[in-house]
């Protein structure tokens, strides 16, 4: 008989989430300061958007095939585990790597190692939570990591900044490679963060063998899924393809930005691969994926969209906030001046600043749901954001900025916690790894689209102004705020009961 699985203690539940501390460490480095480097380095800023093209291609690649692995893995170190020690050994070498590249290309290919082994880690976090709690406790989890990565953000964003109050040097090309020491020390203590922080979750944890979790009562969520039917599969695989050409071909015969021609070729691949799964294909790991895609939960499907516009809207912002703020509030365009530098260094507060905000709202937001629901929580938290970002336009004291933060910090916290809450409960035991893998395909659309698209609209729409990127971002948690209301919302009990901050 199905039984229900232990509650764990909360200093578990923290041992567990402990190595999101330094994933996010990592990440809020390579946030805030690879565009810096980038741009140190001799990148234009409209070649900055497509030079962060590594991200969301690691991302689309990488989570969804460790996820397929690690469903399948189990070793002395247990199931997820190993992808975490390896994840961090690679991210820690490029987190040393990057600051110290001496041309663009290099720096190019060490984001394209750190991203990816971020991913290695990252994407079998979010299923270990999900393999080691109960349905009940499993928020509880997600809202632990979101408090990790409120505190790594914090502190990895503000580091370069501490370290130039502390004396050590913010000049570009001390050495000639025009990277200022703040970032290069600074990536080298986050490279021992993110390393120690993971080792601490990989030792004092464990794993149910995967016997163990088919027998409890959460491993196959009621509700059959739909049959994939193979002619539906076909013609919207040629649809996908044959729009992609004719993107394709008006992009060569207006002579359009070429980084479009990336977004083409994604939606092609698309295409042929749900026309190859509608004729047949049955067998293997591409059959396994491409059918659990087309039947994935309908919460799931319906969070989509929203995801699409809220991590738009931060990807835009973490592109472009420090040439936008350096441009609009210090008065530099140029990298390599002290004032674009210190420009980049208050960027580095800012984002340290709504990570804090986002621990805080962390505490605020289940009180929200018990008043509003998860849905309507979801809506004002992302549109505390869409005001954040047009105030940008508005505000010229760079130190007012903080406030704006406020309303990121909320956006920041519900993003992290809330679609992950409207989806408790649907994903099977033996496909958690694949699903979480998928639902990262959420995230990484709108980081390819970022990363291709707003170069082309800063250069022809925007008349080269970053600010108007946010303004873009803002106006897309507008969008993932009206569309949150699609989405199946749970009784306001179970509300009450998923969603929660973690307490001592």
């Amino acid at each position: 008989m199905p039984r229900a699985k232990p509650l764990l203690s909360f200093w578990q539940i923290w041992n567990m989430c402990f190595g999101f501390l330094g994933l996010q460490f990592g990440f809020a480095l390579q946030n805030a300061n690879v565009s810096w480097i980038f741009q140190s380095l001799g990148a234009g800023l409209e070649q900055v958007p497509l030079l962060w093209i590594a991200a969301p291609l690691s991302g689309f690649v990488v989570q969804p095939l460790i996820g397929y692995c690690s469903d399948r893995t189990w070793t002395r170190l247990g199931r997820r585990r190993p992808y975490f020690l390896a994840g961090a050994l690679l991210a820690a070498t490029a987190l040393v790597l990057m600051p110290r590249s001496p041309v663009l290309w290099v720096a190019a290919a060490s984001l394209w190692l750190l991203d990816g082994a971020i991913n290695v880690s990252m994407e079998p976090f979010r299923a270990f939570v999900g393999d080691q709690l109960s349905p009940g406790q499993r928020p509880a989890g997600y809202a632990m990591q979101s408090f990790f990565i409120g505190v790594g953000a914090v502190v990895g964003n503000m580091l370069p900044w501490l370290l130039a109050r502390a004396g050590v040097s913010n000049h570009a090309g001390a050495d000639g490679a025009g990277i200022p020491d703040t970032v290069r020390y600074a990536f080298e203590i986050g490279a021992g963060v993110l390393l120690g922080a993971i080792l601490w979750t990989i030792l004092r944890t464990r794993e149910y063998p995967p016997e163990e979790l088919l027998e409890f009562e959460d491993a196959n969520p009621t509700g059959a899924a739909a049959a994939v039917d193979p002619r539906r599969e076909r013609r919207r695989g040629l649809a996908w393809a044959l729009s992609a050409l004719v993107a394709i071909a008006l992009i060569r015969l207006y002579a359009l930005d070429r980084q479009l021609y990336l977004v083409c070729g994604g939606a092609l691949l698309w295409g042929a691969a749900q026309w190859l799964h509608g004729r047949g294909v049955r067998a293997g790991a591409f059959a396994t994926f491409m059918g659990d895609l087309a039947t994935m939960p309908e919460t799931m499907r319906r969070l989509a969209p929203v995801q699409f516009f809220s991590w738009l809207a931060f990807f835009a912002m973490w592109i472009y906030t420090t040439a936008a703020v350096a441009q609009v509030h210090f008065g530099s365009t140029d990298p390599h001046s002290d004032a674009f530098n210190n420009g980049a260094l208050w960027v580095g507060v800012l984002f340290a600043a709504y990570n804090g905000f986002a621990a805080l709202a962390a505490a605020v937001i289940p009180f929200m749901v018990r008043r509003l629901g998860l849905r309507l929580s979801h809506l004002v938290n992302v549109w505390l954001g869409a005001a954040a970002l047009l105030s940008f336009l508005l505000i010229r004291d760079p130190h007012w900025l903080l406030l704006s933060m406020v309303g990121m910090g909320f956006a920041w916290a519900s993003v992290l916690s809330l679609p992950y809450a409207l989806l408790s409960d649907s994903l099977p035991a033996q496909k958690m790894g694949l699903y979480m893998g998928v639902f990262n395909f959420f995230i990484v659309i709108p980081q390819l689209v970022a990363a291709t698209v707003l170069g082309f609209l800063l250069r022809t729409v925007f008349g080269g102004a970053p600010i108007h990127a946010l303004v873009l971002g803002g106006a897309s948690f507008l969008v993932a705020g009206l569309l949150v209301l699609r989405v199946p919302q749970p009784d306001d009990t179970a509300d009450a009961r998923e969603v929660r901050a973690p307490v001592g």
